[in-house]
């Protein structure tokens, strides 16, 4: 039998279709092959609805956009501030200003903190002629969202000097926004603690009254205040 191999490999040919043998291990492969095939598609299949269930389970869990929006109303009703984290939340400013005339009638009379509205979930404070509003989702931590009022409020009334009402809010608008932005960035919450935050924005408000001074002397030409200022840089 070796030696008919031999000759057979000698003539460069081979037996048609193989021995008996080679023919079994071909199917033998092919039965295989499908098998294969066959576990590796219920596999995947199996494995893209495991990962459907992760997906449906990920989209319940917390995120870090917590803030959907937040705003500031005077006692009548009218926006004082307002910014809104989510473009696809009340996209319009007609829709926006629906939403808070619609959280503004059922809380200003109300003695709660919390207010669910729209899918929604608001906390609010009120301070004199001042309501004071942080919108979540509804599987948002009322928690959470009230640490963002506490500090949105206490730095305020730092920045106030206690006097939290209209016409001061009005008179400081820009440490007002400051402090907002110090607390919230794009819906995620950066700082929770009114100490950091006022820190942030004194730091902030003299770099830029510093910067001021300094493109002053340089369109002035005022050499000698412009050496003396940037010190302060």
């Amino acid at each position: 039998m070796a030696l008919w191999l031999n000759l057979v490999e000698c003539c460069g040919g081979a037996r048609p279709g193989g021995s008996v043998n080679e023919r079994k291990k071909k199917r033998s492969r092919a039965r295989a092959s499908r098998c294969d095939s066959s576990e590796l598609s219920t596999s995947t299949h199996r494995e893209r609805g495991e990962h459907g269930a992760a997906m449906d389970s990920t989209s319940l869990e917390p995120s870090l956009y917590t803030v959907k929006a937040v705003f500031i109303l005077d006692n009548d009703g009218n926006r004082l501030l307002s910014k809104y984290y989510d473009p696809e939340l009340y996209p319009s400013m007609k829709e926006q200003k629906n939403f808070e005339r619609n959280v503004f009638n059922k809380t200003h009379k109300a003695d709660n903190e919390i207010a669910f509205l729209e899918g929604m979930t608001i906390v609010y404070k009120s301070s004199i002629d001042l309501f004071f509003y942080v919108v979540g989702s509804a599987q948002e931590n009322e928690l959470m969202l009230m640490s963002v009022l506490n500090c949105m409020f206490e730095s305020l009334s730092q920045i106030l000097r206690k006097n939290v009402e209209r016409r001061c809010l009005l008179d400081n608008m820009e440490g007002v926004f400051l402090v907002v932005d110090e607390i919230i960035d794009g819906g995620v919450i950066l700082e929770s603690d009114p100490q950091q935050v006022l820190q942030k924005v004194n730091y902030r408000l003299m770099s830029e009254q510093a910067y001021g001074f300094v493109l002053f002397d340089y369109i002035t030409g005022n050499l000698e205040g412009q050496t003396d200022r940037s010190q302060l840089l």
